[in-house]
């Protein structure tokens, strides 16, 4: 199949999302444990600033520093700016403002939100305090926000650092939302698979088929557009042995990953080996498509029952 026919472009929301596990070192662990205490501290830097959140290195000589100083709930806005229309996961769910906050005691400022009637109630230099959580855990959100108005003066100190069960480790869900566009040639490979037939575009001057296509040849740098269609079937070029479980993902251990140079590919395409033994899946091993249901997409490669491809065939697509 050859031709070279406009393709609608698709479009779709995706998600990348993933937990972030950190471990806490002295200063971070005795912040985030003050938090959960209701207590705010910093760090007092060679200079002799205190900063706020503290760190555990001198910004400025990058030596190591650990006096720890107790500041106070409150502070004054040095900056900020408003938010109309919150996403998921920030502070509240209602327009508000992101602040730095100087708190008192404080050499430096705390990125946070501030909850206000509208910006008009917002001003550099105004007096905000901490609206602490009810169920505290240790981390930042122990803080809910800032609000307008003073709170109870704070006897500043230095801090041991030293609290009960303190708090040696943190885990951040980290999400980004965005929407994706697969482009011209992408777009025509999906649509493709949508009527089990895999895609690919040559390249006019190397002549060689990119599955899936790329829109431009990453070798000779000119577009390609001419689509050619390739297998089903195909050779396994090389392969990995999965031994670790993936969440969300319902395939039992081990598995194998392969790359799959399908008939008339200028490259290989990842696939899954199913239908044998993970421990019999070879270089060579000739390979074919197994739809989902529906047809959208293989959803993992099988034997054909062919002899093996021999390795002068696929070896420049390893």
């Amino acid at each position: 199949m050859a031709g070279s026919a406009a393709t609608d472009v698709l479009r779709a929301p995706l998600v990348v999302e993933f937990p972030f596990t950190r471990s806490l070192g002295p200063v971070q662990s005795a912040f985030l444990t003050g938090l959960r205490e209701r207590v705010v501290l910093g760090v007092r830097a060679g200079d002799g600033r205190v900063l706020v959140p503290p760190v555990e290195y001198d910004p400025v000589t990058a030596e190591e520093i650990r006096e720890l100083v107790e500041v106070a709930p409150t502070g004054t806005v040095t900056t900020w700016a408003w938010n109309p229309a919150p996403r998921r996961g920030q502070p509240l769910d209602r327009p508000f403002a992101w602040v730095l906050v100087k708190l008192d005691g404080a050499d430096t400022s705390l990125l946070h939100a501030l909850d206000a009637p509208g910006p008009d109630a917002v001003h550099s230099g105004m007096r905000v305090r901490v609206r602490w959580a009810e169920d505290r855990t240790g981390a930042i959100t122990d803080i809910v926000c800032f609000e307008p108005g003073e709170g109870d003066k704070t006897q500043l100190a230095k801090h041991s650092g030293q609290f009960e069960d303190a708090v040696t480790g943190i885990v951040t869900p980290a999400r980004l939302d965005y929407t994706y566009s697969p482009g011209r040639a992408q777009s025509a490979y999906i649509n493709a698979l949508s009527a089990r037939k895999t895609v690919g575009e040559r390249c006019p001057d190397c002549r060689k088929v990119y599955v899936p296509p790329r829109g431009a040849c990453p070798t000779c740098g000119v577009a390609t557009v001419e689509r050619v269609e390739v297998g089903p079937a195909g050779t396994v070029t090389t392969y990995c042995i999965v031994n670790i479980k993936a969440k969300n993902l319902d395939i039992e251990v081990p598995y194998v990953y392969a790359h799959i140079a399908l008939d008339g590919a200028g490259l290989a395409l990842h696939g899954r080996i199913g239908g044998i033994p993970y421990d019999q899946v070879r270089m060579g091993l000739r390979v074919e498509p197994v739809w989902s249901e529906g047809g959208r997409y293989p959803d993992h490669y099988r034997p054909t029952g062919e002899p093996d491809a021999d390795y002068e065939t696929y070896k420049e697509l390893i």
